[in-house]
């Protein structure tokens, strides 16, 4: 082989040298550009792994912080709504407030106006009649001795016979108080004996004594306290052999609770006489009217309602006091909210407006000794004045069928008061009947002009009737206790007599300043 192959070869096998490294070196160089490219799309792979971790983690975190957020602001939420809705509660009680003094004043006004009217009349007819004796005086100056003397006889006769009805007056008054005691002891006697358990229970209040001494300062010297007691509070107190202990009796449940806290009250105090009883009445009153307010509200928190008009709370409240079939009005709507409001659930429906209406299906009843018509339609009619909403006053008038139930919620109202009403023991009628006939007997007798208040007593044997001593005279009251008397004679039909006592008393007041 000559040098020049030698040479050659020598070049070709540096290229094929040269060629294979380049190559293997581009191989290797490939397998480390794929293994560093794996590597990174791992590294890629984990990185987006933990980052979905971190992001996941991060709107787990976010979310319960939103909710914890939220609950958080919900209860800050309601608690303001609360606070508001007290605040509007106040409001709305303090702008009564004011309307109702704003009308005491304007009442006191027209009182003075009327006042000074009457006054002006009675001086004008003051006037007329010294106009007419001096007239009277020189019609008899001109009579001769005969005519003046018939004139003078006409006169003495007039008085005569005023005279003489005075004492007939006095003698029919003396005789129905005989008759009136009699009477009692046996009508007394005879409903211990047969109807005590049903009576006694919803009609008459025990007051208990320090001691058997304390019955002779209730009574007072010659009955004038027990008298101005009864007068003033329109119930009876019983004061018998009864051990440190005196009854109040009435089928009004107002009424006897008022006497009995006045009763405690100058019990308490140890004074007792007319002025004192005043002063005991008009605290007990206000207490009972608060009372009739603290009963509403309960009313509202039992049946978990939260708003509503105060006037609407107040008449709720003097529910407490009134019953039906001898159940209790206000419990009864209490009652019927509760069934109502499980009824409404069972049946899938919103339960809030059927136990609100519920709960006033009955407000009527708290106002239907002043406003004729029915209790449903009078209870529809103040629900839709204070602002309530249209279904639940429809659910109000249409739960006795006065209006035909167009919705859902006014049967279930319907069905609610029929289950409360029905169940046994809720009512009786024997107690209902009587206190409507005793509401009938005061009714009639505060027909007649002149009546401020009347009270049945007696269990209906009695209406005592209080007259303003401005309109009615002594004499006309002889004359209205008669009339009353034949009014309940036609318009009722009752066993035995009915006592009509009219009071007529007058006060004049003035201050020293």
């Amino acid at each position: 082989m000559t040098e020049g192959q030698v040479v050659i070869l020598t070049a070709v096998v540096a290229v094929a040298a040269a060629v294979v490294g380049y190559a293997l070196a581009n191989f290797v160089a490939s397998k480390r550009r794929q293994r560093e490219k794996e590597v990174a799309e791992e590294t890629i792979g984990q990185a987006r792994l933990e980052a979905q971790r971190i992001l996941a983690r991060a709107e787990e975190e976010g979310r319960a912080r939103a909710e914890a957020y939220r609950e958080r602001e919900s209860a800050n939420l309601e608690q303001r709504r609360l606070e508001v809705g007290a605040l509007e509660s106040r409001l709305n009680q303090r702008e009564a407030t004011l309307e109702q003094r704003a009308a005491n004043l304007a009442n006191r006004e027209r009182m003075l106006l009327q006042r000074e009217e009457e006054l002006a009349e009675a001086r004008a007819a003051a006037e007329k009649m010294r106009e007419s004796a001096r007239a009277d005086l020189e019609r008899l100056a001109g009579l001769d001795s005969r005519a003046a003397k018939e004139e003078l006889l006409a006169q003495v006769e007039e008085e005569a016979r005023r005279e003489a009805m005075i004492l007939v007056r006095d003698l029919e008054i003396k005789a129905r108080e005989e008759a009136d005691k009699r009477a009692r002891r046996i009508l007394a006697t005879a409903i211990q004996r047969l109807a005590a358990e049903v009576v006694t229970e919803t009609t008459v209040s025990t007051v208990s004594l320090p001691s058997d001494d304390m019955k002779g300062r209730i009574i007072g010297r010659e009955g004038r306290n027990i008298r101005h007691l009864e007068q003033i509070t329109g119930v009876n107190l019983i004061v018998d052999d009864t051990p440190e202990a005196v009854s109040v009796s009435s089928f009004d449940p107002v009424r006897r609770e008022v006497a009995r806290i006045t009763l405690e009250k100058l019990i308490a105090d140890g004074r007792i006489h007319p002025a004192s009883i005043e002063e005991a009445y008009e605290k007990a009153r206000a207490e009972v009217e608060q009372s009739v307010r603290d009963a509403g509200e309960w009313a509202l928190l039992e049946v978990g309602l939260t708003r509503m008009h105060p006037e609407l709370v107040t008449l709720l409240g003097r529910l407490k006091f009134r019953t039906s079939y001898g159940q209790n009005v206000l419990n009864h709507l209490v009652e019927s909210a509760h069934l109502a409001s499980m009824l409404a659930t069972e049946l899938g429906v919103d339960p809030a407006p059927v136990r609100r209406a519920a709960l006033l299906h009955d407000i009527g009843k708290a106002v239907t000794h002043e406003v004729e018509g029915s209790h449903a339609l009078i209870g529809a009619e103040i629900a839709r004045r204070f602002g309530e909403d249209p279904a639940v006053v429809h659910g109000i008038e249409a739960h006795h069928n006065e209006v035909e139930p167009r919705t859902i919620l006014a049967v279930l109202v319907q069905a609610a008061d029929a289950i409360s009403a029905a169940r046994p023991g809720a009512r009786r009628e024997t107690l209902e009947s009587y206190v409507r006939r005793l509401e009938r007997l005061e009714s009639l007798a505060r027909e007649f002009e002149g009546v401020e208040r009347v009270f049945a007593l007696q269990a209906g044997r009695e209406v005592r009737v209080m007259v303003d001593p401005g309109e009615v005279t002594d004499l006309e009251a002889n004359d209205l206790a008669r009339r009353i008397a034949r009014k309940l004679e036609e318009d009722l039909s009752y066993p035995g007599t009915i006592q009509v006592t009219v009071i007529r008393e007058f006060r004049a007041t003035d201050f020293a300043r």
